[in-house]
This record gives structure tokens, C-alpha cells and sequence, in this order.
């Protein structure tokens, strides 16, 4: 691959130039929101530059300033979950596979992480060898607000942050800072927003190790390493129920926050979310967290939840969810395993790696 080379409705722009290969999310005015035919596009350029001996280093980036990408487009999926259909079943077997494929990529993987990084914004980043927030990244996984499940790998990467801070966020779909990030093994380095394009530039002709030497800096300092001792003890409770009653008895004003932001999520999906981090935990490889992920997206797209969370949230925009079962005492055990049971329609079934193949900066 050679020069621009246009995608689809140039929505994904792709070039070389030196030694790396730059792939460009350009949808800004959606927050370069992923598309099916964008996965596919991303998926193929990455295939081609793993072989190519002229590539050695990828860059993904999103166009514009407001951010990455903040995630797939929940205009279609709640198009597909009203009417029952499967392009979303479909779209999330190729974003899994994306993702297991940016995570096991051999060579050099830059995610430019600035601004708004979210959903399948952090599937096409977050599993990446070398990411880069700035001091304008907020990074989640908001999908309990629109009756979804963390996805892309998300429960995977929140499994693994440190004490209970990835229930934390899983269940409250809280954003976090460049620091935060770095806590929580979301990113790697930080960099000055206005350093990216330079940063960007040269990477085309000089390895990713020097390149980062003259730009990494300190983040501003964030807010969750100050928290940990209520979040972790809290957050550590076998039940939702048990974890919102600790938040509410804290005399720590931010976990009482946490308690109403919590309480106003699909009661269905907090505890669809909890169970599947802490299986997460106990599954192995990214592989098998993404194959269990998908059996939970898929379920969700049966659940009213799904299609009233996005009614709320980006359709009618009133912020006004009415959930079913309301509240967190109605969700019953049965209800939770439903969305962990096999699929009647085939699943998704990705190659076992223990981690990623090694990667030579």
C-alpha cells in the first residue's frame, strides 16, 4: 500500500510512508464511530502490513479533535435490536477478531489515544503494544448506560487493573484521565496532544523507543489512585446489591456518587457486566474473554434494555431510561445466565494465544 488510499466513504484512510503504515478512523463528525465495512477495512490493511517487509510499525489515529473514536455506531445497532435483526451479530464477530488481532500483532502497534476514546474505541486501541494518551483522553466503557455489556476485550482489560478499580469503571461507565489510564493498564505513555503530529511524523523513520524519548512526559495527576481504598472495598462485594449498599454507607462523598451513577445504569446490565469481569478473571486468554463476550453482546440484543438505553441516551436524547426489571433486586440469578449460555447460532471461535506474539521495537 502506497500514498492515500480512500475506503468505503472514506471512512478509514490508510497510507504509508518510511517504515510505517498509518491508519486514519475519519468519521469526525460522528467521533469516528466504527462502521462494519471500517472493521473489515482495518482488518485487511493490518493482514497486508504484517506481511509487508516495508511496514514495520502501524499507527492508528482518529481525524479531527475530539477524539479516537467513541466507539461502533448505536444508531445501527439499535436499529438492528428494534427490529431483530443480525448485522449487529455480525459487525461484533469481526470487531472481536480485530481486536484479538491488534492484541497478537508482530509488529509495533501505535494507539494515539487522544480525546475521546470509548467502547470500540478502546478495542481498536487499548490492545495495542504502545499506547498514547494525552492530558485531553477520557477513556471508557459507558455501555451499562445504554443497557450493554463492556465489550471489545473491555472486561478483559478491566479484569486486569489493579484492586477493584476495573468494576469500577465497568459498572459505572465512568471516564477516566491520561493518569487514570495509566493506572489501570489502559495506556502506556503520555504525550502532549500538541506533540502528536510531530510524534506521528516521526515514526516513519525512526524506531518507536527513540521516537518515544523525545516525547513522553508526565500526565497531570489523576483522581483513582487517592480512591483506591474505598473502591477496592467496596467494589469487592459479592453482589451489586452488596456493592451499592457499601457505596451508600461510605462516608466518602465520591462513593456515594458512585452509588447513584451506578443505580441509574440498566440494573440488568450492571450485573450481567459484574459477572462477566469476574469470569474474565478466571477465562485466560484475551481469546476466550472476547468468544465470551460475544455470547453476552449477542443476548443483549434480545434485551428491551438495549433498545431503551439507546432510545435515551442518543435517540430522543431525554435521559430518561426506563429499565426492565427497574431495579437491581429484580434481576434475578436465571436472568444474569442467560446471557452466558451457548448460542443457538454459531459463535465466535478465535484461535488460543496466552498473550501477544512478541513485539521488537
Amino acid at each position: 500500500m502506497t500514498n492515500e488510499t480512500p475506503t468505503g466513504e472514506d471512512h478509514v484512510l490508510l497510507h504509508t510512508e518510511g517504515h510505517a503504515g498509518y491508519i486514519t478512523l475519519n468519521r469526525p463528525k460522528a467521533l469516528n464511530a466504527l462502521s462494519h465495512p471500517m472493521v473489515r477495512r482495518i482488518e485487511e490493511a493490518l493482514t497486508a502490513w504484517a506481511a509487508d517487509p516495508s511496514v514495520a510499525l502501524v499507527v492508528i489515529r482518529g481525524a479531527g479533535d475530539r477524539g479516537l473514536c467513541a466507539g461502533g455506531d448505536i444508531r445501527a445497532i439499535h436499529e438492528d435490536a428494534r427490529t431483530g435483526g443480525t448485522a449487529s451479530a455480525d459487525f461484533w464477530r469481526d470487531e472481536y477478531r480485530l481486536n484479538a488481532l491488534i492484541a497478537r500483532y508482530p509488529k509495533p502497534y501505535v494507539a494515539l489515544m487522544d480525546g475521546i476514546v470509548m467502547g470500540g474505541g478502546v478495542g481498536v486501541s487499548a490492545h495495542g503494544s504502545v499506547r498514547i494518551v494525552t492530558e485531553r483522553s477520557k477513556v471508557a466503557m459507558p455501555e451499562t448506560g445504554i443497557g450493554f455489556v463492556p465489550d471489545v476485550g473491555g472486561t478483559y482489560l478491566l479484569a486486569l487493573a489493579p484492586g477493584e478499580l476495573g468494576t469500577h469503571l465497568a459498572l459505572t461507565g465512568a471516564p477516566v484521565s491520561a493518569a487514570d489510564a495509566l493506572l489501570c493498564g489502559l495506556a502506556d505513555h503520555f504525550a502532549p496532544a500538541s506533540a502528536l503530529p510531530d510524534l506521528a511524523r516521526d515514526l516513519a523513520g525512526a524506531p518507536v523507543h527513540r521516537v518515544l524519548e523525545r516525547y513522553v512526559a508526565q500526565p497531570p495527576p489523576g483522581a483513582l489512585a487517592a480512591a483506591r481504598e474505598w473502591i477496592d472495598h467496596c467494589y469487592a462485594a459479592d453482589t451489586a446489591e452488596e456493592i451499592v449498599a457499601r457505596l451508600l454507607a461510605s462516608d466518602v462523598p465520591a462513593a456515594k456518587d458512585a452509588a447513584g451513577t451506578l443505580l441509574a445504569k440498566s440494573p440488568t446490565a450492571v450485573k450481567v457486566a459484574l459477572a462477566a469481569l469476574r469470569r474474565a478473571r478466571r477465562l485466560g486468554p484475551l481469546e476466550r474473554v472476547l468468544e465470551q463476550e460475544y455470547r453476552v453482546s449477542c443476548a443483549a440484543l434480545a434485551s428491551p434494555d438495549l433498545v431503551e438505553g439507546i432510545r435515551a441516551q442518543v435517540i430522543d436524547k431525554d435521559r430518561d431510561p426506563h429499565w426492565s426489571p427497574a431495579t437491581l433486586e429484580d434481576v434475578t440469578p436465571a436472568a444474569v445466565d442467560r446471557y452466558f449460555a451457548p448460542l443457538d447460532a454459531p459463535g465466535l471461535r478465535l484461535g488460543a494465544t496466552a498473550s501477544s506474539q512478541e513485539v521488537v521495537w
